[in-house]
């Protein structure tokens, strides 16, 4: 902890830059994990019940947004999701993660930008957790973000359901602590996508929102 404490950036717009992500996790070094909010274990039921909802299961194929270090994968895979694909746009914490899980056959890491996903329409559920407020990071107003901001949030979203299967089971997840007011315009009214959010806790400490985008032809 005290390793990534001292690799915080000099002012929250650093969080929104490819460059202190590559030096971060190069000064880190390949044995950091980091999960910014809500543990993994905490977050695999959610996960569970909405691909049991769509009517899918742990064959899902699934695509994490801009991984980091984070375990979520890991403890995911572990706990039977063998087809996982990990992008983010920082090459070293990619090589990091690639070696580090080279064990667990058929995870994917690959370097990539949210923004611009190589993929066509092969997803049945992408997960972003805190990718996107890693975006909003700018000072000012937070009801009226910057217009680079906006573009750019609304970009990520806007890839995720394009690279997805276009089925009633696929589904796209955000986790965030950002409340609805200040998130949602990114994901609503997208034809054939129904947008819904609740409340995810911990229920004794700050509060988190799981935002869902369900596939409606």
């Amino acid at each position: 902890m005290s390793r990534i404490t001292e690799n915080l950036p000099p002012t929250n717009e650093g969080y929104g830059t490819q460059e202190y992500w590559e030096q971060r996790y190069t000064n880190e070094g390949p044995t950091v994990s980091f999960d910014w909010f809500l543990s993994p274990e905490y977050l695999l039921p959610f996960i569970e019940q909405t691909l049991r909802e769509a009517g899918m299961g742990k064959e899902a194929r699934i695509l994490m947004l801009g991984c980091g270090n984070s375990s979520l994968s890991e403890v995911m895979y572990d706990d039977g999701y063998r087809d996982v694909v990990n992008v983010d746009y920082s090459k070293a914490v990619i090589e990091q993660m690639k070696e580090r899980h080279k064990s667990r056959v058929g995870m994917e890491w690959l370097e990539m930008d949210v923004l611009e996903l190589q993929f066509e329409e092969e997803f049945d559920l992408v997960i972003d957790k805190g990718t996107m407020d890693a975006m909003l990071t700018t000072k000012g107003d937070p009801w009226n973000p910057p217009e680079k901001d906006i573009k750019t949030c609304t970009q990520e979203i806007t890839e995720a359901i394009r690279v997805m299967r276009k089925r009633p089971s696929s589904r796209f997840l955000y986790f965030t602590f950002g409340q609805p007011h200040f998130r949602e315009r990114y994901m609503q009214d997208r034809p054939n996508w129904t947008l819904s959010h609740k409340e995810v806790g911990p229920p004794e400490g700050f509060a988190y929102f799981m935002y869902t985008l369900a596939y409606t032809p």
